[in-house]
């Protein structure tokens, strides 16, 4: 049998390590692809840290990653829009299509969703293999580009469900996809876009990707400076990306009554919320957002990078081969880094 790069989780411990593995067989209806670019997701920092979530989550050994772009190989029995040659990135939820929210359009929250580079192996290898269908054809854009179609996909439906045009917009966490989120803001109309983080790194991507203001919420008071940006009126739309309870709390403080408050960011444990005056009594709107709705949020993904619409690029900080995954895992964890492109 022949034999692969992948990056894994071996063992239940702090860390990832290269191995050598088998290439994976194709069965009826999937795809093999050979990986051309695979980014580094904030998942991969918790499988790498072996967190709470990820300990009890991730079953070792589990080749990870989920972000890439790549050319078909070989495709199984019973494929026929996909054939070899076609450059393709992935919806990473792989569902069951036969439960009741896959047959009424909502197959983002199938209750049988099994996550590429969590559930099943990944794409920090030379091979990956996937379902027909959830492949999207990514010709005719730059490889680095398609390699974070995913987690773009995650900022278009995130601000595509938010109140935005001619509205002010606060986006609270400036990590990739928080700073994807700005550019589509802006994109879309927004009258100011207030970015928060706690890395000045992250905030200088935020200034590059569109964001009116900044704010260092380690040095600075963003109820204060939000209520004194806007007069004391607050903003009308909060898209919480980062998952700090924090910001979770700030959320509820910073929006106008009847605003949104649009979650994406996953809390590591409970979190404690003023809910009778953050939300009941100010009559706001609390959406949460999972991944992309299969198969809209793509068909705008593609759309907005074709047409160019919003400019990726600065955001992509890390060109890196895949052996040098270290590199790119120390880079983000230092707050040094945007998204870590590898290349196998």
């Amino acid at each position: 049998m022949a034999t692969m790069k992948a990056i894994r989780k071996s063992r239940p411990e702090p860390g990832l390590w290269l191995e050598e593995v088998e290439i994976p067989e194709v069965k009826p209806g999937w795809v093999l692809i050979k990986v051309l670019r695979t980014s580094i997701c904030g998942t991969d920092l918790h499988i790498y840290k072996w967190d709470h979530w990820s300990q009890n989550r991730i079953k070792p050994p589990l080749t990870i990653g989920h972000e890439f772009v790549g050319e078909v190989v070989e495709v199984g029995e019973g494929v026929f829009r996909i054939k070899p040659g076609d450059i393709v990135t992935a919806e990473t939820h792989v569902v069951c299509g036969v439960c009741e929210f896959c047959r009424t359009g909502k197959a983002h929250v199938c209750k049988n969703t099994r996550i590429l580079g969590v559930d099943i192996n990944g794409t920090y290898a030379e091979y990956v293999v996937l379902p027909e269908e959830n492949l999207v054809h990514a010709e005719g854009i730059p490889l680095e580009m398609a390699s974070i179609m995913e987690p773009f996909g995650n900022a278009i439906h995130t601000v595509m469900e938010s109140p935005i045009r001619a509205k002010t917009v606060a986006v609270l966490g400036s990590g990739p996809i928080g700073n994807m989120a700005i550019a589509l803001a802006k994109a879309f109309g927004a009258s100011m876009v207030i970015a928060t983080d706690i890395k000045p790194f992250r905030l200088e991507l935020a200034k590059k990707m569109g964001a009116d203001v900044t704010i260092n919420v380690a040095e600075e008071n963003l109820y204060d400076k939000v209520m004194e940006l806007t007069k004391g009126r607050g903003v009308d739309t909060v898209l919480e990306m980062s998952g700090a309870p924090a910001a979770l709390k700030d959320a509820l403080k910073i929006v106008v009554p009847e605003g949104q408050v649009t979650i994406l960011g996953i809390p590591s444990d409970d979190v404690s919320l003023d809910v009778a005056n953050g939300i009941v009594m100010k009559g706001i709107t609390v959406r949460g957002i999972i991944g992309r709705k299969m198969y809209e949020t793509w068909y705008q993904a593609v759309s907005l990078l074709e047409k160019g619409v919003v400019d990726l690029s600065p955001i992509i900080t890390h060109v890196i081969p895949l052996e040098k995954y270290e590199e790119g895992f120390k880079a983000l964890f230092e707050g040094k880094a945007g998204k870590v492109v590898m290349k196998p």
